[in-house]
């Protein structure tokens, strides 16, 4: 029952920070309305954002005096969120690629190795703060940690993001089993493919075919 309830509270830290996180994105993005971010600065911004809920993860596991099945799940679940993020970027890539002759195409800010990259900094900055507590102590994610705890505690808004936590952690178990059959698969690591390119591809190879036979 104590290890459900660990769950139950580490699925509203995700979802509150992650509202924390949106309303701090929002805020960049209308600073920098006048121009778009580029995939560096989008990175960054996902590698800082990675980082700062990692720590705060650590941080409240540490209140909680995590022990070894704790810390096991807490891992799993952080791989499993970042491994689903990646395959939510795969798909907005695949599904936002305009292919019709005429039309600009988007460019794409999806960046497979960058993605595994940040992902396996995360995990082991992770790792380093089980050997290293003292790290993981700084004013931005203790005001995270602080500012999630206040939210929690609130009655209306305390309510709504325990049903979206609760709702995150069964989103949590099922991303977990397809994320571990994509891992084994292979699939999480494949670059997404445009079919409708390779589709314009072998039609323009049969008209050039064509025309050689006249």
């Amino acid at each position: 029952m104590e290890l459900i309830n660990f769950i139950f509270r580490l699925g509203v830290v995700f979802a509150i920070f992650g509202f924390l996180w949106g309303i701090i994105k929002i805020g960049y993005n209308i600073l920098k309305a006048t121009s778009p971010i580029s995939i560096l600065e989008d990175y960054i911004l996902k590698m800082i954002q990675y980082f700062i809920l990692v720590d705060v993860i650590f941080i409240f596991g540490s209140h909680n005096e995590l022990n070894i099945n704790q810390l096991i799940i807490t891992a799993l679940i952080l791989l499993t969120y970042f491994v689903g993020k990646l395959q939510n970027q795969q798909n907005k890539t695949i599904l936002f690629q305009i292919v019709k002759n005429g039309f600009p195409k988007k460019e794409s800010k999806f960046d497979l190795k960058a993605e595994i990259v940040v992902i396996v900094m995360s995990i082991t900055v992770f790792i380093g703060f089980i050997f290293f507590p003292q790290y993981a102590k700084n004013r931005i994610s203790e005001w995270f940690y602080e500012s999630i705890l206040n939210i929690e505690d609130t009655p209306v808004f305390g309510f709504i993001f325990k049903v979206i936590g609760f709702i995150f952690v069964l989103n949590m178990f099922i991303k977990m089993i397809n994320g571990f059959s994509q891992l084994i698969s292979g699939k999480a690591f494949y670059e997404p493919k445009n079919q409708y390119d390779q589709n314009d591809k072998k039609e323009n190879n049969d008209f050039d075919d064509f025309e050689e036979l006249d």
